[in-house]
């Protein structure tokens, strides 16, 4: 008697084949468990058993409510006293690019302000967006500036796509990281739809400070790093 390959087994190797062929790549989302049952004529329980074994293997992971992903390798960022974005990515053999969700003028809150030595009643530039490597969302940010300091930092930044080329530009040629904190958080509603995780994943925020080599701040930051696919490296650089 031939023995029969399991179905489960058979919808396993299929999809296994399309992963080394490239049909998915790192972080995409897989059909749902409806869709999968569909295409190969069986009913969910089959397509849950398939996919547990590609989960068991590492190839796929579950975000519970949102879908099951292929397996993306950690991209490792350095956080040290010169932390430069484009620069890190680049290093680590990734392909950077920033998103712009928003650019706003607006009057400094108390926390600006003291972030940022301003007085009562300045102004700063809120850049808001998407933190990309290799077309995959990684992080999302806000970085605010003092204003009167960089009356064309808004067009800058989107010319540039870049906070160091634009804040060259505005004649900080050089700048430094004075502090960082970094607390473990739950991505809310927002963060999980820009980071295409679920809501209640673990996000990394780091709130940081940069300054000119006099020790000025020109930057007051906060990011929020898709825990499972960035690893956050402490260096003195």
């Amino acid at each position: 008697m031939i023995k029969r390959t399991p179905i489960w087994r058979a919808i396993a190797d299929a999809l296994r084949l399309d992963l080394a062929n490239g049909h998915y790549h790192p972080g995409d989302k897989l059909p749902t468990e409806a869709q999968l049952a569909g295409k190969y004529g069986v009913n969910r329980h089959t397509v849950r058993h398939a996919l547990k074994s590609l989960i068991d293997e590492g190839l796929i992971f579950a975000r519970r409510g949102a879908g099951v992903f292929v397996t993306t390798t950690p991209t490792h960022y350095a956080l040290g006293r010169r932390v430069r974005y484009h620069q890190n990515l680049r290093a680590a053999g990734h392909s950077p690019a920033k998103k712009i969700l928003s650019l706003e003028a607006r009057a400094a809150n108390p926390a600006e302000r003291d972030a940022l030595a301003l007085p009562d009643g300045a102004h700063v530039l809120v850049y808001e967006g998407l933190s990309l490597s290799d077309d995959q969302p990684i992080a999302l940010f806000r970085s605010v500036f003092p204003a009167d300091r960089f009356p064309t930092l808004r067009d800058d930044l989107v010319e540039t796509q870049s906070v160091t080329a634009a804040l060259e530009r505005g004649g900080v040629t050089d700048y430094t990281r004075a502090s960082t904190q970094i607390t473990a958080k739950l991505a809310n509603a927002t963060q999980a739809l820009h980071l295409r995780i679920a809501e209640g994943a673990p996000v990394l925020r780091t709130v940081g400070i940069n300054v000119d080599p006099k020790g000025q701040p020109v930057e007051f930051g906060h990011s929020w790093f898709a825990g499972d696919k960035v690893t956050l490296t402490l260096s003195d650089d």
